[in-house]
């Protein structure tokens, strides 16, 4: 299996390993010279040897490049990063929850690999899987193997119920993940349960913690702030502290992604924090979405005019750039408004909050939303 690979990145090519968050830029002419040593099976090159020594720790010295070192081609289309909502299927029933609708379906296995397939083709070297609770699909284990067997660095969006299970620890053990993040909805059984409405969910989050942290298999925690646990948030950061090699803390949360305002109430007052200034989104242009179902769209909040890569393949890809400008335009709500420049909310997440009618403060983060 390899053990690092060198890729193009937009303008740029790099060479990373799995596992690492360490990685090195190199010119074209080293790309170049990594794909003429595998191609006629020489061994590692030198400078490699030397950097994947510094970077990793890593002794390549004297080992064959063909099957140590993963290069992936030049592609046609400029896109480097995908999320694959593999299914929106969930263990939990989170009231916070963005997503529409949590229905349990999906492609079949081996569609699930010609989609896999095509984001390689589109150039995407880094994969998160995100769901719904991605490791539930029956199809979880195979598709990661696919994806980091095609030479992708794959994050994982889970809430941990599952990272107990031998099968997924042994995994990412042999397979690592670029990074693993764990949602934290609380610090307790009682705050936990009560936001994910599922008995017993605080259990089988902790258990996944100590397995993963037994296994040596490295955690980001997201802490999910809400009214159930804004309490103990001290004790959150603690369990984070304890279990994670970083976290960041999330207090903001929206309605659903075609408009509804249920997840709201969830929110925590007084802890609406100010994003920085919206200065644009890679969202359709270097980075996409895609659904259960194949279907890809510029973010998971702006799913308007979806690419049917199933049928549409790389072709279809095209067209995304356009249907990504288009949504971003300041429209609706948001068109006459004097302090737009300075905007803090990108649009579609601004036009699910105004067809979800949420007060103004929800998402406005200038204060007022002055008007024209």
């Amino acid at each position: 299996m390899h053990q690092v690979i060198a890729s193009p990145q937009h303008d740029k090519f790099v060479v990373v390993r799995p596992g690492a968050r360490k990685g090195m830029h190199i010119p074209r002419d080293f790309y170049r010279e990594l794909t003429e040593s595998v191609s006629r099976e020489r061994p590692v090159l030198p400078w490699l040897a030397d950097a994947a020594r510094q970077a990793w720790g890593l002794d390549l010295s004297g080992r064959p490049s063909t099957g140590t070192v993963l290069v992936r081609p030049i592609t046609r289309l400029n896109y480097s990063r995908a999320t694959y909502e593999i299914n929106k299927g969930c263990n939990f029933n989170c009231e916070h929850c963005f997503l529409a609708e949590r229905r349990f379906s999906g492609v079949p296995r081996d569609e699930k690999d010609r989609l896999l397939a095509v984001l390689r083709d589109a150039g995407v070297l880094w994969l998160q899987f995100t769901g719904g609770e991605p490791t539930i699909d029956r199809d979880f284990r195979h598709a990661y193997r696919q994806a980091y067997r095609m030479g992708m660095m794959i994050e994982i969006l889970t809430n941990g119920s599952r990272l107990h299970q031998a099968e997924t620890i042994g995994l990412l053990s042999s397979m690592p993940p670029h990074k693993v993040t764990v949602s934290l909805y609380g610090a307790s059984e009682e705050s936990f349960d009560s936001l994910t409405r599922k008995p017993g969910a605080f259990k089988l989050l902790m258990k996944g913690l100590s397995a993963a942290q037994e296994a040596g298999v490295s955690l980001e925690l997201a802490l999910i702030i809400t009214k159930h646990n804004a309490h103990e948030v001290d004790e959150m950061r603690a369990v984070a502290e304890r279990y994670a090699v970083s976290f960041r803390e999330y207090a903001n949360i929206s309605p659903t992604y075609d408009g509804n305002p249920e997840p709201l109430a969830a929110q925590a007052p007084g802890f609406l924090n100010k994003s920085a200034v919206f200065e644009g989104c890679p969202a359709g242009h270097s980075f996409f979405h895609v659904d259960p179902h194949g279907f890809a769209t510029m973010c998971k909040v702006g799913r308007e005019n979806p690419v049917n890569l199933m049928t549409d393949g790389l072709d279809g890809l095209l067209r995304l750039p356009a249907i990504a400008d288009a949504q971003m335009l300041r429209s609706g709500g948001c068109g006459g408004c004097r302090l737009s420049a300075t905007c803090r909310v990108c649009r579609p997440l601004a036009k699910a909050y105004q067809e979800a009618k949420a007060p103004l403060e929800t998402y406005c983060q200038h204060g007022n939303g002055v008007m024209a």
